[in-house]
């Protein structure tokens, strides 16, 4: 299992923030800009049709040596459990891959105008997917207490950039 895997970004962030931070990703708009040499306006027929897109992409801006597989406090906050890499949602992976689901505002070509995307400026793309009801949690969905307390302001709002052309 240690093969190394070569991935090629399919898309790139354009506008939006330029810093990832923790909080207030609430109204937050960017744009994903499919790349234009791999692939035409074909491959986003169709993709009109949702409202919800899945994408998953690389941390490029995350320092890659401060990554711990062990057990940490989220956010270093001594009122919340040690939890492992894998009770987390945050950067500090091994493969630094992120994943978020956002609104698909509008397609202008190869442009896909999206708000919510937890990513910022110049990030690379990995995949786009759109979202399927049907690929949800299929029956009842629970959490510790701390993810709701840690998260109550992810997707507030505060004045969020506008995308750049």
């Amino acid at each position: 299992m240690t093969d190394p895997i070569v991935m090629t970004p399919v898309a790139h962030v354009v506008g939006g923030r330029v810093e990832p931070t923790d909080d207030y990703w609430g109204g937050a708009r960017s744009i994903i800009r499919i790349d234009p040499d791999a692939y035409t306006e074909a491959s986003v027929a169709g993709l009109d049709e949702f409202s919800h897109l899945e994408v998953a992409f690389f941390f490029h801006l995350t320092d890659q040596s401060d990554l711990d597989p062990g057990a940490r406090r989220p956010r270093n906050n001594p009122d919340w459990p040690e939890v492992g890499i894998f009770g987390h949602r945050n950067m500090r992976r091994q493969n630094w891959i992120g994943v978020s689901r956002c609104r698909l505002v509008l397609i202008d070509g190869l442009d896909l105008h999206v708000e919510d995307l937890d990513a910022v400026d110049g990030t690379p793309v990995l995949d786009i997917k759109p979202w399927f009801a049907e690929m949800g949690p299929r029956g009842e969905t629970h959490q510790p207490a701390w993810v709701t307390e840690m998260l109550g302001d992810y997707f507030a709002s505060a004045g969020n950039e506008q995308p750049r052309s």
